[in-house]
């Protein structure tokens, strides 16, 4: 089975020069893995060629061999390679200049759930540089229903929510975001801790921006309560004290709230209208064991 992809893969890199000869290692070294693992002996294969390293011509083969080619295993593997390569701020205008966040943006629609994360991956990497952002930001509408139509918990949520929370860094593009908001918290109620911690990072990141603080106190979650718990995990914990105190802050310089505008099941009445529980939990809290938490704790309290 390995041996028609390899034989794919050397054709495409014999189209595309020797460029493409980095990405075709790659693959060389996933089949040894392979063929070690059923019985059989290895191919030769040259060292890899480091990331940074890469120059123009290189990138610029790697990304039309993306465009190229319609093996998965290939458009893997090479959305990897670029991925690693723009771990590398020098990478990163090269890429874009290239128009390769088009392209690997392009992936996106991609129905091969690797492939999806791959490229959701390479554009979390990418954008860490501005100028790259402003491109990205196109594609944050799809990387949303990305994220609310992969299976819970998976690597493609996770590698979505990852971009995210790249992307809500500044809040240039939190009104992109505000029609998800229900998924987050609904990921916040119902996934694993992981996905917790990471939608956490999304959502400290919007509730910091007091335009978005209505959206998210409409927003309904009953067991947001049960976060602000000694037992939770403490990562998990601090982000959602922090949440908490972003909103809290907003809310006391916003005037003219009315309580009506929101639900019982709402954040708003968990944090702010019936707020008994919440404060119960808070003054537990002010024991726990780690400063960051008590902290937090006081930053609610004193608003």
């Amino acid at each position: 089975m390995w041996e028609p992809r390899g034989a794919a893969l050397r054709a495409a890199a014999l189209l595309l020069g020797a460029g493409a000869c980095y990405c075709l290692w790659r693959l060389a070294a996933g089949g040894r893995r392979r063929a070690a693992a059923a019985g059989r002996p290895p191919a030769d294969s040259s060292p890899p060629v480091s990331s940074h390293t890469m120059d123009v011509d290189v990138l610029q083969k790697l990304i039309h061999l993306l465009q190229a080619t319609d093996d998965p295993l290939i458009q893997e593997q090479a959305l990897i390679t670029l991925s690693n390569s723009a771990a590398f701020s020098v990478n990163q205008d090269i890429i874009r200049n290239l128009d390769g966040l088009s392209v690997i943006g392009g992936m996106l629609s991609n129905c091969i759930p690797k492939a999806k994360e791959k490229a959701l991956n390479a554009l979390n990497n990418l954008s860490m540089n501005i100028k790259n952002q402003e491109e990205i930001q196109v594609f944050i509408t799809q990387v949303c229903r990305t994220v609310e139509s992969a299976p819970q918990n998976s690597e493609v949520q996770l590698a979505g929510l990852r971009l995210l929370t790249n992307m809500s860094v500044t809040s240039d593009y939190h009104q992109k975001m505000i029609n998800s908001i229900p998924c987050f918290l609904h990921l916040l109620s119902e996934g694993t801790e992981s996905t917790q911690i990471q939608v956490l990072k999304v959502l400290v990141n919007l509730s910091a921006n007091p335009a978005m603080t209505r959206n998210l106190l409409r927003a309904q979650m009953p067991s947001l309560v049960l976060l602000f718990d000694n037992c939770v995990n403490r990562d998990i914990l601090v982000r959602a004290l922090a949440f908490a105190a972003n909103l809290k802050k907003n809310m006391n310089n916003e005037e003219g709230t009315m309580i009506e505008e929101y639900s019982e099941d709402s954040v708003f009445f968990t944090l702010c209208r019936d707020s008994a529980p919440f404060a119960q939990r808070l003054a537990s809290l002010l024991h726990h064991p780690d400063t960051e938490v008590k902290e937090q704790v006081v930053r609610i309290l004193t608003q």
